[in-house]
């Protein structure tokens, strides 16, 4: 009875970092930085990838739909985040945040699914290297990432439907970088038992179910590079692994350590923190980890950067 006599909350106030004004603006500089690196090295690595021809694989088409998925995930948080930095605090309807939660679940849960695709062509290519031709054709790369545009669609729409049903009331506040699911709980009243139970379900699909495929998979690899008598033949195998598994790891880290940990003891600034990690650093990351770590991109670089030179000797 005393829930009814709160005043529906229909807009948001969001207030990150805003608490020590003096770091706005260097954080301001240092967050537009790593957005434009984000938006720089994710671009190139596409435009790399549809230029060179070494790189027409599946592993790489892949990863071309990943590097444009964090374009868009970081896009989705990034410039609101940049706005909340430079105004000390921005407010935002309940329908725009609606659409950033929807926008930040879909690209995030596509960004899932396809780390968990890369672990399976991984798998199909170490432990099934004559069979990888006719598994992984074309129609079959489509498929699967279709299936992981559609999946993440629906668990974003069905998660974001349920969020927003929620009655919010009392403060508008959140002390977040963006509308993210943990804040919004906190701004509820009445009983939200049940729409939390759907969040929960349709959150196991996505990120359990994905780390259940990569751990399957690379413990498939493991076992057949262990088959392997040759200590560089299973390093040099392992090596086509590394660069995924450390993106899996930056990615799905902080997302674990976000959303599936115990709610006691968690901090806002520590959520702030770990936010940062998944929505900034780790899309900008992405590229220099599979540029760094990979041998056919780095030739594909360097002979796509040795053309002009080339072609402008006389």
């Amino acid at each position: 009875m005393a829930a009814r006599n709160y005043t529906p909350v229909t807009e948001f106030f969001l207030i990150a970092f805003t608490e020590h004004p003096e770091w706005g603006l260097p954080l301001f500089l240092v967050f537009l930085g790593f957005y434009l690196a984000t938006l720089l090295g994710n671009a190139g690595m596409i435009i790399l990838i549809r230029k060179a021809r070494r790189l027409h694989t599946p592993m790489y088409f892949f990863l071309s739909h990943l590097s444009s998925v964090d374009i868009c995930y970081s896009s989705a948080v990034v410039p609101q985040m940049l706005a909340v930095l430079w105004e000390h605090g921005a407010l935002i309807s309940r329908a725009r945040c609606a659409a950033q939660f929807f926008l930040f679940t879909f690209f995030a849960s596509v960004d899932c699914y396809l780390l968990a695709i890369m672990a399976y062509d991984r798998y199909v290519a170490v432990c099934q290297p004559l069979l990888y031709v006719t598994v992984m054709t074309e129609r079959a790369r489509v498929g699967l990432v279709v299936g992981a545009y559609v999946a993440g669609f629906c668990s974003a729409f069905v998660r974001t439907v349920t969020a927003f049903t929620l009655c919010f009331c009392g403060s508008n506040e959140i002390n977040f970088i963006f509308c993210d699911l943990p804040p919004l709980l906190k701004l509820t009243c009445g009983d939200s038992f049940t729409q939390e139970v759907v969040i929960i379900v349709f959150a196991v699909f996505v990120m359990p179910a994905c780390i259940l495929v990569v751990l399957v998979s690379y413990l498939f690899i493991i076992a057949a590079v262990m088959q392997i008598r040759s200590p560089g033949g299973r390093a040099k195998t392992f090596s086509t692994c590394a660069s995924h598994l450390t993106a899996v790891a930056l990615f799905f880290g902080t997302l674990i350590f976000m959303y599936l940990r115990d709610d006691s003891g968690r901090s806002s600034e520590g959520d702030r923190v770990v936010s940062v990690l998944y929505t900034v650093v780790t899309p900008m990351l992405n590229p220099l980890i599979y540029s760094l770590r990979n041998k056919e991109v780095k030739q594909a670089v360097v002979k796509s950067l040795s053309r002009p030179r080339a072609s402008g000797r006389p």
